[in-house]
């Protein structure tokens, strides 16, 4: 989407990012935690003028807090969901710090799209749960390529641990009864917002397509934070673990 068509059609980026904000937010009260954590750890481990890719980027919810708290940073935004990604465009036209690329990563090409060879940090948040074990260990290899020698990868995502099973159940069950109320005073769920996103004459389109992409969710995987590091280490990164962790989540950080 163009500058010249956001202004057109008179779309309000700014309400369609707080709604995704609000919607994320009913299955993660504590998700801005984690991406001030995560840019703690840039600040410290690469400055406050990063490289950033922004993997998965959604409607640039990462980047979006990354420039805020960093305005002299770089992004590109990469993500294969042509509706999240026209609010991204419509949310950062004609911010020269911002690249928005579509490509799907699992892809083994995706990289050529591009426009930097290398990255002082590649972040994800809530995404990379929609892959199977396999497809995500070929793509933390490939990410590992293009982090510089010393630059950062994270990850913020749902990490299951199947060595506790009961922590897991109990922790469940009162997130869920949270969900539920919130839910009965009103919050907006992922199947509702993406209704309202069919319903938005700009957004229609691309929500469409978004469908005929995906289905109604991915059947991906959880493995635990053990294994994250584990694979990450195996990629090629020195050193890599939780750095915030909430009962059901965790930001990995792995260093290059």
């Amino acid at each position: 989407m163009t500058d010249g068509q956001a202004i057109t059609t008179g779309t309000d980026w700014a309400a369609w990012q707080e709604s995704w904000d609000r919607q994320q937010e009913w299955y993660m009260p504590d998700r801005e935690d984690r991406f001030r954590i995560m840019l703690d750890m840039v600040e410290a481990l690469v400055g406050t003028t990063p490289r950033v890719l922004d993997l998965a980027c959604g409607t640039g919810t990462v980047t979006a807090r990354l420039l805020a708290r960093f305005p002299g940073a770089t992004s590109t935004g990469v993500d294969l969901d042509p509706a999240l990604l026209a609010i991204a465009e419509g949310t950062f036209a004609g911010d020269d710090r911002v690249t928005l690329v579509t490509a799907d990563l699992k892809d083994p090409h995706w990289r050529a799209a591009l426009p930097y060879d290398s990255y002082d940090a590649v972040l994800t948040a809530t995404a990379l749960h929609w892959l199977h074990s396999e497809p995500l260990a070929a793509l933390y290899g490939r990410i590992a390529e293009l982090v510089r020698d010393g630059g950062v990868f994270m990850n913020a995502d749902h990490m299951i641990d199947e060595a506790t099973p009961r922590i897991n159940a109990a922790e469940r069950a009162l997130r869920h009864a949270r969900m539920d109320r919130a839910r009965a005073a009103g919050a907006v769920d992922w199947a509702e917002w993406w209704q309202l996103a069919a319903a938005d004459p700009v957004l229609a389109g691309p929500t469409a397509r978004r469908f005929e992409i995906y289905g109604e969710h991915a059947d991906g995987e959880m493995p635990s934070p053990a294994w994250h590091a584990r694979v990450l280490r195996e990629k090629g990164f020195a050193e890599a673990r939780p750095v915030w962790a909430s009962p059901s989540d965790t930001l990995l950080l792995a260093l290059k």
